[in-house]
């Protein structure tokens, strides 16, 4: 991890010179946590910290409490998400080559329930240069440039190997290895030199608005699940296992919703991962409330099943204390998870890097929202790798989960068309 700098000077102030929060993003490096217009994006990078390993997540929380802790804050909006916020992303296995990180942005623009706000985070270093005074800087909000247009080929993790994996997933199961093991491909392609990312990014969140819209050091996605909420003391996540595709028209589309919330395959897949969320939740919380029986989200190109959680943490916890707990829950790995995570390691023979991991936000009072990191791909230099898993559990057919993949590389493949 890198050192941190001794003290961190923070100004949030109202402002009403924000329209549309995407409009701020930075064409080669994008910050970026939103939902339906709302949410935080951030302009330069003043401070990254990086973890590795199966601390990670504890060695992320303690960074984080003590750099929050020694800050100057001046605060004039006081709501979650203002004050001194990182972005942050983390790798999912242990043993991943990924970088897990949280990023202190320059400038940090932020929008919640018709409020926005600018903050500037400086240190002794960088407090006489532009944009340190508090305002929007000028020249950040350029033109777009060209379209990005590219193909995605196989990567790691052929069509063939996926099918012969997930076979090799259901032998493991019915020899009573795991009950549900989550296996994922990746596809790759060329990015052209200084490729506008922004376009992409506006895309996505344009096209799947009711899910975040993130870019965190090169990550980039719309993910449909929130891992965890954290907001002055409520808990809150979204929990989604199983999935189908969207009909074609009206009725075909009411019949696939029907098909889903009725299949027993589905179904067990769904109680596996939000019994992992409510048991990992349960010993924080005085009240964690689900219902008892998931609906079905709709989304553009899927329908999901889908259970909002909703508690009161019984102590003191940030956001990052809990992704720590939570990941990975059984929707991203498996179930028993330790014997999941084991058997995804020997199947897939590829790393995930961060696909699959927290994706968010913390401030410093420990608010903060995260989602699991799905429908996503990493950039690194002009290399980009796009990610998608399905859930085998006994029951599962290779050909039907290699489709469930290809609609899950859509949101990204359509983004970069």
């Amino acid at each position: 991890m890198v050192s941190t700098p001794e003290i961190l000077t923070v100004v949030t102030r109202p402002t009403a010179a924000v329209d549309r929060l995407l409009d701020w993003i930075t064409p080669q490096h994008p910050i970026a946590f939103v939902r339906d217009g709302d949410g935080l994006v951030g302009i330069g990078e003043l401070l990254r910290l990086e973890f590795r390993g199966a601390d990670r997540f504890t060695a992320a929380a303690t960074a984080w409490s003590e750099l929050a802790r020694a800050a100057v804050v001046h605060d004039s909006v006081k709501r979650p998400g203002t004050g001194l916020v990182a972005l942050g992303s983390f790798a999912f296995a242990d043993s991943s080559d990924s970088a897990s990180v949280l990023i202190v942005p320059r400038i940090v623009v932020g929008s919640r329930d018709g409020i926005q706000w600018v903050t500037t985070i400086t240190t002794a270093e960088t407090s006489g240069q532009p944009g340190a005074t508090g305002g929007l800087p000028e020249g950040a909000h350029e033109p777009a440039g060209d379209p990005v247009h590219i193909n995605f080929a196989p990567g790691q993790m052929s069509a063939k190997n996926f099918t012969a994996t997930v076979t090799a997933a259901l032998r493991k199961i019915a020899s009573g290895a795991a009950a549900k093991i989550v296996i994922a491909r990746d596809q790759t392609a060329e990015l052209p030199a200084e490729a506008d990312l922004r376009l992409p990014i506006t895309a996505l969140a344009s096209r799947y608005p009711d899910t975040f819209t993130f870019a965190v050091d090169g990550l980039i996605g719309s993910s449909p699940e929130t891992l965890v909420r954290v907001q002055n003391g409520a808990v809150s996540a979204r929990v989604l296992a199983g999935s189908a595709a969207r009909g074609n028209d009206r009725i075909s589309d009411g019949r696939a919703a029907n098909t889903l919330m009725k299949s027993p395959k589905d179904q067990k897949e769904h109680a596996l991962a939000l019994a992992s969320v409510m048991d990992a939740l349960a010993p924080l919380s005085s009240e964690l409330h689900a219902a008892s029986e998931p609906f079905a989200l709709q989304l553009p190109n899927l329908w999901h099943l889908a259970t909002d959680i909703e508690g009161q943490l019984s102590q003191r916890s940030s956001g990052l204390d809990l992704i720590g707990i939570l990941h990975p829950t059984a929707a991203v790995a498996g179930t028993p998870t330790p014997d999941a995570i084991r058997l995804i390691d020997e199947l897939e023979g590829f790393d995930r890097g961060r696909y699959a991991g927290p994706v968010g936000w913390v401030d410093a009072n420990g608010n903060g929202e995260w989602a699991v990191a799905l429908r996503c791909a990493q950039v690194a230099g002009a290399r980009i790798t796009a990610y998608a898993g399905a859930g085998i559990v006994a029951g599962s057919d290779a050909k039907k989960e290699l489709a469930e993949t290809e609609l899950k590389f859509r949101p990204i493949v359509e983004a970069f068309s």
